[in-house]
């Protein structure tokens, strides 16, 4: 095959198949036909000389080759994009829509600065949230579910700080100590939090994901110590409420706590063991690194945390 007889719009084809996995999505995303999607894998397979993608019970399997090829071609598709994209943006008259990810209690933190800024500055200027279940938001990214996510991602900051691949890139904006919150009337409001105190109450775990144990169950493994998780929910509004009303220990980023709605109701408490700093990060596409709207968009995080 010549590269000089290829048609490149191919190239944008496939890119969508491997980022869906799926033909149907992959049309969707290019406002394609699915037969039209398939006809153009098809000729690419044909030119390519490699099967390329493998149909399965749901969806779509790359092959090796089309595994080798991709992150070339993606990553050339991105640099074209930005090189032909205007990088002129307008806050007044804009209209893009933004999308992001981030928890409950971060999204009451930050939102309402940003939409009095919007209000003011930029009236077509849209945001749509997208729940966040999982401290692992690398996924959505790279699909172009979402444009931004902020939030604690210790996990996936860590490999990204190990690894020479930029594909998705982050930024440090904050950071926290956790602390533990307990109702005003709870018998251990007036007195310094023990380890023994707090492993003999009970506790509200706020996971996204399910998982019954977190950060803090690891923390306690160093004394040996465990705790009774009497109730895990998936947001840190919905524990508030709870703390608010009954005696169950909840552990919550220190600048968190405002957001729970219910500081009238609730005593702060220092942990009686230690815990690891909470950092709160942006991660983003390298493809947006340098769209002059999402750099807009990021600066204005990075003043509202400051």
């Amino acid at each position: 095959m010549s590269f000089r007889n290829l048609d490149l719009n191919l190239l944008k084809v496939f890119d969508a198949v491997m980022l869906e996995q799926n033909l149907t999505r992959a049309a969707d995303r290019l406002a394609m036909t699915q037969p039209a999607v398939s006809n153009a894998i098809k000729r690419l397979r044909e030119a390519l000389g490699d099967e390329l993608l493998i149909r399965t019970a749901h969806g779509v399997k790359p092959t090796a080759r089309a595994e080798y090829l991709w992150p070339t071609i993606k990553n050339s598709l991105i640099k074209l994009e930005e090189t032909l994209t205007p990088s002129n943006f307008n806050l007044s008259t804009s209209s893009i829509s933004f999308r992001m990810a981030m928890a409950d209690a971060t999204a009451s933190l930050l939102l309402p600065s940003l939409v009095r800024l919007l209000e003011k500055e930029a009236p077509n200027i849209n945001i749509r949230m997208v729940p966040l279940t999982t401290r692992e938001p690398r996924p959505m990214l790279i699909r172009s579910d979402i444009d931004l996510a902020i939030g604690f991602f210790p996990g996936v900051v860590a490999q990204l700080k190990g690894s020479t691949d930029t594909l998705i890139q982050h930024s440090r904006i904050y950071e926290s100590e956790y602390v533990c919150v307990m109702n005003k009337n709870h018998s251990l409001a007036n007195k310094d939090l023990t380890v023994d105190d707090y492993c003999n109450s009970n506790h509200i775990l706020v996971s996204f994901s399910g998982r019954a144990r977190g950060l803090v169950d690891d923390a306690l493994l160093n004394f040996n110590n465990k705790r009774r998780i009497l109730l895990t929910v998936n947001q840190f509004f919905t524990a508030g409420k709870v703390v608010a009303s009954t005696n169950l220990l909840m552990v919550l980023p220190q600048h968190l706590v405002e957001a729970t709605g219910i500081t009238e109701k609730i005593v702060v408490k220092k942990l009686p063991f230690k815990m690891p700093i909470v950092s709160i990060d942006m991660l983003w596409h390298e493809r947006d690194t340098q769209n002059s709207a999402h750099v807009w968009l990021r600066k204005q995080f990075n003043s509202i945390f400051s």
